[in-house]
């Protein structure tokens, strides 16, 4: 590294972003069904923040950026205490979910999609973390 390069470049995540084609439904599902704290809307331009933990997620219409809407088809996952509760809750509020519950052996989860079609992950850990 050189004397003008940081030690470490990349110092987190500020954001993730989601892309949506109905910022308000996306709005409804990120804010309401799936209870995340409303951060902030971008002025004028269709995108809202919301906070999933340490990570906050950019719901946002890319057309609007000069970019094409392409759902996320690889799942973000949320951290949840219990899997089937948080399951359980979502499918009460009309959530579809794309398979059964998953058990990989160091976690639970289950896949669904928001309103978008971006595949999201209901996710907790219950093997302790290695090292």
């Amino acid at each position: 590294m050189t004397a003008t390069t940081p030690s470490t470049l990349i110092t987190g995540v500020d954001f993730v972003t989601v892309p949506t084609q109905d910022l308000d439904a996306s709005m409804h599902f990120y804010g309401t069904v799936l209870g995340l704290p409303f951060v902030k809307r971008w002025g004028d331009m269709p995108a809202a923040e919301y906070q999933a933990g340490n990570l906050t997620l950019a719901v946002m219409d890319p057309t609007a950026f000069g970019q094409e809407f392409h759902p996320h088809r690889l799942p973000i996952a949320l951290q949840v205490d219990d899997v089937a509760a948080a399951r359980a809750h979502l499918e009460a509020e009309g959530v579809s979910f794309v398979s059964e519950t998953i058990d990989s052996g160091v976690c639970h989860q289950a896949i669904f999609r928001d309103p978008a079609g971006n595949a999201l992950d209901l996710h907790h850990r219950y093997a302790p973390q290695e090292g």
